[in-house]
């Protein structure tokens, strides 16, 4: 109903608004005298005229215009009149004439050049183009010159309340804390209005809520929305949904509007303690577990979120406090109970413990709501196991001296079942402890004894592993590291450090010292090593040389007199012996080598050997190592030059009585056997007496015809091979027919002596008899062959 209402008041007002708003700027914008000069300073100029003004025209001064007006969004039946344009120059004989230029003229704008009336033939829409700039003239209808200068002016689309406000970044999304004041602050809101903000109320908006009351409230002009109610609580209700209206013309009826949503998330705060589930827990533990192993879970839940939700878990109470232990479970916000100490079923069963959980972040806001924790008992049950045995102590330290006899009680373990049923217990030595066996142990009473000798002074600690196992339970079994420490004994005589050489200078004074010598001992007494020396009895009274004994448990040998010689004697020896301060004493006797040296002013050692006596006065060992060496180096020389003077005098030929023996010279080529005939000429392996002792070569055409040369006849077996040869190279070289590279040249003659026949060429006839060769096809095709190259016609054996 209150839509049809404004329709109708707008279906009866719109004439009288248009009519007001053509007429009104003329009436208003008219001053008392009837017309203006127009801004081109022209006396007569374009203007406005109504019906009122023309009867009141008395004055030639034109009307001060530069603007109409036209309503937007106008769509009557008939084009709406916008202005009309008027000049001073129209006598009203219809001479005049009005043309319209610029924006929209012709299209939107058109003008009747007769009245000069401007219509509006479309309808138009302020947002889309809020002003049209044109530009009017006066001509002569019938020259079309112009009457006066052109005069511009602007056509304004007066705004009309067409468009509703709008959320463009809508729907919106905001937080605030929960527990909130009234009023506190939540976000803000935009709408826009695309009408003229500048003419009416159109884009005048005025913000309210439609949904989300009474939680919240909004700002009717600032779009700030707040919270309307305290202490709105998460937990309760975490999301509301607020719908804001915008509307235009200042709120009031007929106004347009437009709406947006907004989602308002209530954020956590740390307003709630944590709080278990259950007030007591019952756990269940074997004794035999593991140190840190977790044996249960509580949990305090806590209605807060995220960090205002995390918890940490402490054992306040009990009797368990120092044996367990509870850590939280980042995770899952869990309190974790875990072994701290080893648990032992027959000393205790059972434990109470009292975990309380505390808020880890604390709003001091709500602290007067606290306290932010929760406690909770917890009772912990041990149950029993089947434990391996435990030994009385987790090592053990065994001493024993080296001449300990075998079978010897060292020492003993013991080990027990910790279980009520207390098994019996059996020992052994892990082997791979003891690889020597050099100890054993009474599987019942754990007593180890010695197995064979120790030695301190090759092994002074001995490892072993002593097992201990249940015998009712064979998979229950105990370790015990056993150290054995072997004491020492005084079983080792004393002896020279090192192997001692002293030196004694010819030129020596009397008490001089030849020589300091150290011992050592492989015992170790507890107080140290002190050695006594002394010489040997039937040597007490040694003429040559005396010992002292040092402060540093060495001792020094002494020379009695001088005038020691090489040529008299080389070498001293002095025994000694050495004898430890052990119980009972031990004693070894060692043999000092002291050798007479010369020795220069200094007392430095420069020659030891007896031989230097016989050597010339002034010469020196270095010049006769050097005298030497030059006489072998001339003896080498001379054995060379020998060598090369026999080797010139040896024959280079070979003398008569020698035999000629062949050279064989192997070529690694082969040919493609007899049945291979097309590779090459088999006829050049053809004696050449065959065919009258000449056979032209079918590789290369002569340039010259030259007669057949007469086969050689048979030599004598006295012919020298020398000039056999020559005479054929002599040919060869001579021979026009001959290729430019080598070819088989085939000699008819062999050396003597052979006992079995030849198949080659050499030698194949004599004088006596001819060579038949019919016994090679006797021998396979290959040798029929060979046969049939070297078998030649009786005018050939004559040649």
């Amino acid at each position: 109903m209150p839509e049809r209402l404004t329709e109708m008041l707008m279906d009866t007002w719109t004439p009288l608004i248009i009519l007001w708003i053509t007429v009104l700027p003329s009436i208003c914008m008219a001053p008392t005298n009837q017309s203006q000069v127009l801004p081109s300073g022209s006396s007569t100029g374009l203007k406005r005229l109504t019906e009122e003004q023309r009867v009141l025209n008395r004055s030639k001064r034109g009307w001060v215009w530069n603007q109409m007006f036209v309503l937007e969004e106008f769509s009557g039946p008939e084009p709406i009149l916008v202005g009309r344009l008027h000049t001073d120059l129209d006598p009203g004989s219809s001479k005049i004439k009005y043309i319209l230029s610029g924006d929209g003229a012709g299209t939107i704008f058109v003008i009747n050049d007769k009245t000069g009336d401007i219509h509006a033939m479309k309808r138009l829409d302020r947002e889309e183009k809020a002003e049209y700039t044109l530009t009017a003239q006066a001509v002569d209808r019938d020259t079309n010159k112009p009457l006066e200068p052109p005069s511009e002016f602007i056509i304004k689309v007066q705004d009309i309340n067409d468009n509703a406000p709008e959320f463009v970044d809508g729907p919106y999304h905001a937080t605030v804390p929960e527990m909130s004041i009234v009023g506190t602050f939540v976000t803000k809101v935009t709408a826009t209005d695309a009408d003229d903000p500048v003419y009416g109320n159109s884009a005048k908006l005025v913000y309210s809520i439609l949904e989300g009351q009474p939680y919240f409230s909004i700002e009717p002009h600032t779009a700030i929305i707040k919270t309307a109610l305290p202490n709105m609580d998460r937990e309760a209700k975490e999301e509301y949904f607020v719908v804001i209206q915008a509307k235009d013309m200042g709120g009031h009826m007929g106004g347009l509007s437009g709406t947006t949503t907004v989602t308002i998330t209530l954020t956590d705060v740390n307003d709630n303690p944590p709080k278990f589930a259950q007030s007591l827990y019952h756990f269940s533990v074997m004794e035999d577990v593991a140190l840190g192993e977790p044996i249960g879970r509580v949990r305090a839940n806590d209605l807060d979120i995220g960090e205002n939700a995390k918890s940490s878990y402490d054992i306040i109470e009990g009797d368990g406090m120092d044996i367990f232990e509870i850590t939280t479970d980042a995770q899952t916000q869990d309190g974790i109970i875990r072994v701290r100490k080893p648990l032992d079923f027959e000393t205790k069963k059972s434990y109470t413990l009292k975990v309380e959980a505390a808020n880890i972040h604390i709003d001091p806001r709500f602290i007067s709501g606290g306290p932010f924790k929760d406690t909770a008992t917890v009772k912990i049950v041990v149950e029993d196991a089947d434990e391996p045995p435990v030994f009385s102590s987790p090592t053990y330290l065994l001493e024993v001296h080296e001449n300990a006899a075998i079978n010897s009680v060292i020492g003993q373990v013991a080990a027990h079942d910790p279980d009520v049923s207390s098994s019996p217990i059996r020992f052994s030595i892990d082997r791979h402890t003891d690889l020597e066996r050099q100890f054993n142990i009474n599987a019942e009473d754990g007593k180890i004894t010695l197995a064979t000798p120790l030695d301190r002074e090759t092994n002074m600690w001995h490892n072993i592993t002593i097992v201990a196992t249940e015998t009712r339970n064979h998979s229950q079994v105990s370790r015990v590291p056993v150290a054995i420490k072997v004491l020492d004994v005084n079983d080792n005589a004393p002896e020279f450090a090192s192997e001692h050489e002293a030196f004694l200078c010819e030129n020596g004074k009397p008490g001089q010292v030849i020589q300091i010598v150290s011992a050592i001992d492989k015992d170790d007494p507890k107080n140290g090593h002190y050695f006594l020396y002394s010489l040997l009895p039937e040597m007490a009274n040694n003429p040559n040389f005396t010992i002292k004994k040092n402060e540093d448990n060495t001792l020094s040998i002494l020379a009695k007199h001088s005038g020691f010689s090489r040529q008299k004697q080389e070498v001293y020896l002095l025994p000694i012996v050495i004898s430890d301060s052990g119980n009972p004493p031990m004693s070894s006797t060692s043999t000092l080598t002291i050798r007479v040296c010369g020795c220069s002013s200094d007392g430095i050692v420069q020659s030891c050997n007896v031989e230097a006596y016989v050597l010339p006065i002034g010469l020196s060992m270095g010049a006769l190592i050097a005298i030497l060496a030059c006489i072998i180096l001339l003896l080498v020389i001379v054995v060379l030059f020998v060598t090369l003077r026999r080797h010139k005098n040896e024959p280079l030929i070979i003398k008569d009585d020698e035999d000629v023996r062949e050279n064989i010279i192997r070529y690694d080529d082969e040919g493609g056997g007899e049945e291979d005939t097309e590779a090459f000429d088999i006829a050049t392996l053809q004696n050449p007496d065959g065919i009258n002792g000449f056979l032209p070569r079918k590789d290369i055409k002569p340039d010259l015809q030259f007669m057949p040369r007469q086969g050689l006849a048979p030599v004598p077996n006295g012919v020298d091979v020398d000039e056999f040869i020559n005479v054929r190279l002599h040919e060869a070289d001579n021979d026009p027919t001959a290729p430019p590279y080598d070819s088989i040249q085939i000699y008819g003659y062999e050396g003597r002596g052979s006992a079995a026949g030849s198949l080659s060429s050499l030698e194949s006839s004599t004088s006596d008899s001819d060579q038949n060769f019919d016994y090679l096809s006797e021998w396979g095709p290959r040798f029929k062959r060979l046969g049939e190259l070297y078998s030649v016609g009786e005018s050939d054996k004559e040649t």
